[in-house]
């Protein structure tokens, strides 16, 4: 499973970068989940971090939700943080080449 959290940051500056790339460290040491941080290109105040290939998405959140507790990460947001989860598509048995 995939998980992407989404948010926006009241200011794109590096103390909030570092903020989330600790918490990102933090989980990475704790679960051995490693995330990617990304801004949306047309509005660089909403982010997303990106969990793959994630065994238990629930384990996953709870641990975020407390990592974001104790880094105090709320006075930072503008707004709440969404989350999806995708699960990839099984590929096909059939090649899809012809010969």
């Amino acid at each position: 499973m995939h998980v992407y959290i989404y948010y926006r940051v009241r200011t794109d500056d590096p103390e909030t970068e570092t903020l989330i790339r600790g918490l990102q460290a933090r989980l990475a040491c704790r679960a051995c989940i490693n995330g990617r941080l990304l801004k949306r290109c047309d509005d660089p105040l909403t982010w997303m971090e990106i969990y793959e290939d994630v065994a238990d998405a629930q384990a996953l959140l709870r641990q975020l939700d407390q990592l974001a507790s104790e880094y105090d990460l709320m006075p930072f947001l503008d707004g709440e943080r969404h989350v999806e989860c995708f699960v990839s598509l099984r590929t096909p048995e059939h090649s899809l080449c012809r010969d």
